[in-house]
């Protein structure tokens, strides 16, 4: 055998297809449904424990509390504006399965505390389990080219763009969202919903690097 018959067959064993590479159309439905109800149990739990989160989840909890509206109402609302840049710097399926997406975490926040209730939640618990799930599932809606809007679209858009770790910008703006808590909650919930915040971006951050599931189009 050749040497140049050793590369090529390297090369094409070890740089798959784009076609290869692509989920399809059930994959991309099992991770909308699966990653929503991920996330969705996280935010039950902050719920039930009077913590808040980053992004415009956090900004609907903490509405929800200071109003008693429906956090899937206030979260599907406070997403609307956003749609109109994922579009314009996401492209059509991003934009689309991210509508889909905060529709079903909308749903399923309603519906998970109908399914499932706590007789004991410790607060710690609630704050690192619930950024634990939040994180987990994110990666998951990442990873087939949706988020939960908000936030996550801008950190995606910059992350594709500018190289900029999606997990470290949330980080930062999460923590802004947190110290907004400050004048709605507790303090010792404000501080538990930093350490869930914390937990969170650091599950995307190290697991969700530039290039390796996103590429420019």
């Amino acid at each position: 055998m050749s040497t140049e018959n050793t590369t090529d067959t390297a090369t094409t064993t070890s740089t798959p297809k784009k076609d290869d590479i692509a989920h399809r159309l059930y994959e991309d439905v099992l991770a909308l449904l699966l990653g929503t109800m991920v996330v969705s149990l996280g935010v039950t739990l902050y719920s039930e424990s009077i913590l808040v989160t980053g992004s415009t989840a956090g900004a609907a909890l903490l509405i929800e509390h200071a109003t008693g509206l429906s956090f899937g109402v206030i979260f599907f609302v406070i997403n609307l504006p956003f749609y109109w840049l994922a579009f314009k710097r996401m492209g059509k399926a991003f934009t689309i399965k991210t509508f889909i997406a905060v529709g079903l975490v909308s749903a399923f926040s309603k519906l998970t505390p109908m399914l499932a209730t706590f007789e004991t939640l410790n607060p710690i618990y609630a704050a690192v389990a619930g950024g634990a799930l939040m994180g987990i599932g994110l990666l998951m809606l990442f990873r087939h080219r949706a988020g939960l809007g908000g936030v996550n679209i801008l950190a995606l858009y910059l992350q594709e763009n500018f190289n900029i770790r999606a997990g470290y910008f949330q980080l930062a703006v999460d923590m802004v969202i947190l110290v907004c808590a400050f004048l709605t909650l507790p303090f010792d919930k404000v501080l538990l919903s930093i350490l869930g915040a914390v937990v969170l971006n650091l599950i995307i951050a190290l697991n969700h690097r530039p290039g390796r599931y996103f590429s420019a189009r």
